[in-house]
């Protein structure tokens, strides 16, 4: 019999509903993964039982009376802990925020509590979103179920390695430069990261405000499809947030790619790219050239240098953001003789070397007469990185990379070299830059048996074509495996 905590949610979702399970009995099921996965992994710095164990019990009363809230109703997920959750510890990671408890939710947090999910606590990451391996976590290492001596990525991996190993169902993560794309790469699910404004960004703690961007990590592209319809659309908290009508997700997912132009990124898709990575890209396209899409190249010469803009403009946004803890209104505090001398102690000791490399970086970006020579010309490169991607729209229906240059790396192999940690970054962060939607779905795994991801990208609001196209990359490759460490079995002494 299938353990549930290797349903989709759509199997789960249907099981439900049809009276084969309790939504307490999954919840169960799934906590019996994370207590035999979590001494390994580390997804998780909060794994709340109790509140988990009530929600299922409430969402199992309102399936019996009738009470229908929504698709993801009895549903047990993970949330980033860099998303406010009400009543719960809320640390983004850090130091500086350790036994914060938020008093109120953020807006995806009170959309999915409303539409009866089960929330199981906060999932890991690289420190207030800032990394590539959540390894920069001042909690500890998050590892990947794949091979546990390698990362999953980040900053959204504990999210993702959740997910890969099935002590959740499905997770919400924050994408600022690819942070939900390449830990799902990594981790072998599907990531994706909405066009943004989308979905709203109140109650995510900022790093980027102009990038970050809340979406789905999940097992399926039709999860990752009901999972964002949950959670988008408007919020008055939220002024950046996308007033129109929230794309037909669920509706282009049998559409098939007969007629599609899909447009493979040069400059994204060559020097400095695995060749299984690029072999797996390839393969994937042969498939979909079979089912009736055209592939064609298509050049973005300025996505040479979103790498350099990427790292001017976040660290610049992330010294401002990261002002407001100052040890006065919330979180460590560290005495001092003056105000002055509070802050700097506070800050020196609550901030892990990630997070103070990015604030001085991007203070230095702003400060006075460098202004205009790096955040200003930082800036007009985004805007040629728009054009870019405004041109290739205009060939091609969806643009196609690789989603991380590499498969998982060993832990540590990239620790002591913050260049080769940006640049597992390269193929994601564009996007981030444009304000487009992007997904990774998983098409293979390498010679040591690390999963492959492929990227898919769309011009804002694309998320219809962009769903259409993984879902048929699903179907055509049929990704099914599992890392070994996905079992709710004790193993070993």
């Amino acid at each position: 019999m299938t353990d549930p905590a290797d349903l989709t949610i759509t199997a789960a979702a249907a099981a439900l509903r049809g009276g084969e399970i309790t939504s307490v009995e999954l919840t169960e099921a799934v906590l019996r993964r994370a207590a035999v996965t979590e001494a390994q992994l580390h997804a998780y710095l909060t794994l709340d039982q109790t509140g988990a164990r009530r929600a299922a019990s409430d969402a199992d009363a309102d399936f019996a009376a009738g009470r229908d809230r929504g698709p993801l109703q009895g549903i047990p997920l993970a949330l980033k802990d860099n998303l406010c959750t009400r009543g719960m510890e809320t640390t983004a990671g850090s130091k500086i925020l350790a036994g914060y408890v938020p008093p109120y939710d953020a807006t995806i947090v009170t959309k999915l509590r409303d539409g009866g999910a089960v929330i199981l606590g906060k999932a890991n990451l690289d420190e207030f979103a800032m990394g590539s391996s959540t390894e920069n976590s001042a909690y500890g290492a998050t590892r990947n179920p794949w091979d546990p001596d390698t990362v999953p990525g980040g900053s959204s991996g504990g999210a993702a390695a959740a997910v890969a190993a099935g002590s959740a169902l499905g997770a919400y993560g924050s994408d600022t430069g690819g942070s939900i794309r390449q830990p799902a790469s990594l981790c072998g699910i599907v990531g994706m990261k909405p066009t943004y404004g989308l979905v709203s960004r109140y109650g995510l703690i900022a790093f980027a405000s102009s990038l970050d961007q809340i979406g789905p990590l999940s097992r399926t592209v039709q999860d990752a499809a009901t999972m964002l319809e949950a959670v988008a659309g408007f919020d008055i908290h939220d002024a950046t947030s996308y007033r129109g009508e929230v794309p037909d997700i669920s509706g282009s997912l049998t559409a098939g790619v007969k007629g599609m132009r899909l447009g493979v990124v040069k400059e994204l898709s060559g020097e400095g790219i695995d060749p299984q990575v690029a072999a797996a890209m390839w393969a994937t396209l042969d498939a979909l050239s079979d089912a009736g899409a055209e592939v064609v190249e298509v050049s973005m010469p300025a996505t040479e240098y979103a790498l350099s803009a990427y790292y001017l403009i976040a660290p610049a946004e992330c010294s401002a953001n990261l002002a407001r803890f100052d040890g006065v209104r919330y979180g460590l505090r560290v005495p001092g003789d003056t105000v002055e001398e509070m802050m700097a102690a506070t800050r020196a000791e609550g901030f892990g070397p990630e997070v103070i490399r990015r604030v001085l970086l991007g203070t230095y970006a702003l400060s006075a007469g460098y202004y205009d020579a790096f955040y200003g010309q930082a800036q007009k490169v985004r805007t040629l990185v728009r054009d870019d991607f405004r041109r290739a729209y205009e060939q091609v229906d969806v643009l196609v990379s690789p989603t991380s240059p590499t498969t998982a790396f060993p832990i540590g192999a990239k620790a002591a070299d913050p260049i080769a940690m940006y640049y597992s970054d390269v193929c994601t962060l564009a996007l981030n830059l444009a304000g487009h939607p992007g997904m990774s779905v998983p098409v293979g795994l390498d010679d040591a048996g690390l999963p492959i991801g492929f990227q898919l990208m769309a011009p804002a609001l694309g998320e219809e074509p962009l769903f259409r196209v993984g879902a048929e990359i699903e179907r055509l490759v049929g990704f099914d495996a599992r890392p070994a460490l996905a079992t709710s079995e004790v193993t070993g002494p």
